[in-house]
């Protein structure tokens, strides 16, 4: 019997994750989420801009494999591209900070590639993830649709424009078919939206003076009832207005009605939906402003963990995305695209010193090599820089007291 490619086939709705989609929009705390209100709460801006700049910083090359190790060079075109300038309007550090901002917001990040009549890779453009889709033609290939204007750079024309798979950086994050991300945004509305509500009833409960919402009694009938209200809130809300003594003519009452903050566990709600945020990014606690639970102690190990557990999936996701459509079928065989993590993985300078020096005097680290890590430049090959030591007064398991035994024959 002959299987079919399912693959090959009319496709009438987006790729096969199109059905499994988190929008953006209310929550059921009643706010709004989206990309830009999520990122008025300090929380979310933190996680996004930790991660961003933290995937913009890393140093990135191009690494060429050769007698069965890998080297840095900069002869590749794309050295330069990558490490230095990726267009002639930006940075790499921005080019990247921008991309990785999109995958943490959008869940997805583009790049359109621009190439030579060679199909050499010769400038990468951000593209917005919220005007791109994905989608697939009548024999099932793959293609990107984008939304354009005449401000994008590169494309010089509005209109959607169909970009092919070799043409587009994508980068996904978690998504549920493999070809598209979702937005973690999206995903974590309802914590996000109940953040932006605690902040929200904070901001309104010290506009209203820091006082409780409550009723005027009178013991008679008011005529104008309403001139009461706005004389009231006039003379005594906003916070600016906090402290003054009100005076009550006429028998009037001030009784509050209002759960007062504390009892209604404000305070511990905000800081709950700080580390909730955390939580969504996988981003430890201390680095978004709260040290309740670090110490001395733990923060190195925390960062270490960070660098391990959270950067590291991204650092794969952006070195496989890019290694797959920047180079051709011929180059993946000999070269390879890497950020170096080494530097945030390495402890205080005293617990460093201490391992080269075990290193050193065992063998298995040369001058150069520690050098290399600590981004020295290399001592001469001449001058012992790639010599590998060891202690001279170590000697095989076997030949223990064998000095002892030649010296007694000798006498």
């Amino acid at each position: 019997m002959k299987l079919k490619n399912l693959f090959h086939r009319k496709v009438r709705d987006q790729t096969a994750g199109a059905g499994y989609r988190f929008f953006l929009g209310t929550s059921t705390s009643g706010k709004r989420v989206n990309e830009r209100s999520s990122m008025q709460m300090t929380a979310v801006y933190s996680c996004v801009r930790i991660l961003s700049e933290a995937i913009a910083s890393l140093p990135l090359h191009v690494y060429e494999q050769s007698d069965n190790h890998s080297q840095k060079t900069r002869d590749h075109p794309l050295y330069f591209l990558l490490h230095d300038e990726p267009n002639p309007e930006m940075t790499s550090f921005i080019f990247r900070e921008t991309l990785m901002t999109h995958l943490l917001l959008w869940g997805n990040a583009y790049a359109q590639i621009i190439r030579n009549g060679k199909g050499e890779v010769v400038a990468l453009y951000p593209l917005m993830s919220d005007r791109m889709k994905v989608d697939r033609d009548d024999s099932g290939q793959l293609y990107y649709e984008y939304q354009v204007s005449k401000a994008d750079p590169a494309v010089n024309k509005s209109g959607m424009v169909r970009l092919q798979p070799h043409d587009v950086l994508h980068i996904p994050g978690l998504g549920f078919d493999g070809l598209v991300g979702y937005s973690p945004i999206a995903m974590a509305k309802n914590a996000i939206g109940m953040a932006i509500a605690c902040e929200e009833y904070g901001a309104k409960f010290f506009a209203h003076g820091a006082a409780p919402s409550g009723v005027l009694e009178h013991p008679g009938t008011l005529k104008d009832p309403s001139r009461v209200r706005e004389s009231w809130q006039a003379t005594f809300g906003g916070s600016s207005n906090s402290g003054k003594v009100a005076v009550l003519e006429e028998g009037m009452k001030y009784t509050p009605i209002s759960v007062p903050p504390e009892q209604a566990q404000f305070l511990e709600t905000r800081k709950f939906q700080i580390n909730e945020i955390a939580r969504i990014f996988r981003v430890p606690p201390h680095m978004v402003g709260d040290l309740e639970k670090s110490s001395f102690s733990n923060i190195e190990q925390q960062s270490l963990e960070f660098v391990k557990y959270t950067l590291d999936p991204w650092v794969s996701r952006w070195e496989q995305a890019m290694t797959k459509v920047l180079f051709n079928d011929e180059e993946k065989q000999n070269f390879s695209i890497k950020f170096n993590v080494d530097g945030l993985l390495r402890g205080d300078y005293q617990s460093r010193m201490n391992g080269y020096a075990i290193a050193r005097q065992n063998g298995w680290m040369s001058a150069n090599d520690i050098r290399r890590l600590e981004e020295l430049d290399p001592l001469p090959a001449e001058s012992g820089g790639d010599l590998y030591l060891v202690n001279g007064n170590m000697l095989p398991l076997e030949k223990a007291g064998s000095f002892y035994s030649g010296k007694e024959t000798s006498e």
